[in-house]
């Protein structure tokens, strides 16, 4: 009888082995960014450091910010400012991401659909998103659809792009492998063209969050309420320098996170698709 094979590993011996020390070298690495970066702005700042373009005379340093972030965590307010923004950003990127990926892959499959909704978005594509407040006001009943609204439109226009891209980009010769073997043009969309194109729709679904967190300080300026595009705003009305920076970092770090997440999404997603993976 023979005995059992052992199991290979995925990478390499000397790999695997290095894997932990190169793992902490990378967050070793970022944490120095970091930090360095933390440190000029409390240079800057302490120092009231002025050039011929910018003064750092009013930038609250670093311990400043900490503080007032610490005051907002103990508040009762930041659960309403965080359930409002997340509600906000949550509707318009759904929205948009059935809207963009569905339009994408029409306008990248189908040249009827190309010629007919591609130029008026290509018109509005450009348009900036505090443009539409004026029309979003007019048009809405209520300045919570508005909202909505405008973080939609951050959302939609980067969505739908990469879906186009992503569905020219599959190759040719897959296609005529499938129908070939007998693939209608439904099975051919759905099980070559789709699978093809989804990583560029998980790279447009991640920008368009970021720029749903971006368009957010636009959106809630028509609040007068909650939410931490607001809470910046109002900070920024009231002169209370340090909020603004911490409302500014909790819209960076709620981005970069909800942003990482729909990464991590889509490589759990697609099996199939590894980073590097087509690199010897």
């Amino acid at each position: 009888m023979s005995s059992l094979a052992k199991p290979v590993p995925i990478l390499p011996a000397d790999t695997m082995q290095k894997w932990p020390k190169l793992a902490w070298s990378k967050h070793a690495t970022q944490l120095v960014s970091l930090a360095v970066c933390v440190l000029l702005w409390h240079l800057a700042a302490s120092q009231h450091w002025r050039t011929g373009l910018v003064t750092f005379a009013n930038v609250p340093q670093p311990l400043e910010v900490l503080a007032a972030a610490r005051d907002l965590l103990v508040s009762p307010k930041l659960l309403f400012h965080l359930r409002a923004s997340l509600f906000r950003v949550l509707a318009g990127f759904g929205i948009a991401g059935l809207l963009g990926v569905a339009a994408g892959l029409l306008i990248g499959r189908f040249t009827w659909a190309q010629r007919s909704l591609l130029p008026p978005l290509e018109v509005l594509r450009p348009i900036p998103a505090v443009a539409w407040i004026p029309l979003s006001v007019l048009v809405f009943p209520s300045s919570e659809a508005s909202m909505i609204f405008i973080t939609f439109v951050g959302a939609v226009f980067p969505i739908l792009l990469n879906t186009i891209h992503g569905v020219e980009g599959v190759d040719a010769r897959l296609i005529a492998s499938a129908r070939s073997l007998g693939s209608g043009r439904l099975r051919v969309f759905a099980e070559v063209i789709v699978p093809a194109a989804a990583p560029a729709i998980v790279t447009g679904l991640s920008i368009g969050m970021g720029t749903c967190w971006f368009c957010l300080v636009t959106a809630e300026m028509i609040s007068g309420q909650f939410g931490i595009g607001y809470y910046t705003w109002e900070s920024y009305t009231l002169q209370n320098y340090a909020n603004i920076i911490v409302g500014m970092l909790l819209i960076g770090g709620l981005g970069m996170g909800s942003s990482a997440l729909i990464r991590a999404a889509g490589n759990w997603l697609m099996p199939w698709y590894r980073r590097g993976a087509h690199h010897p």
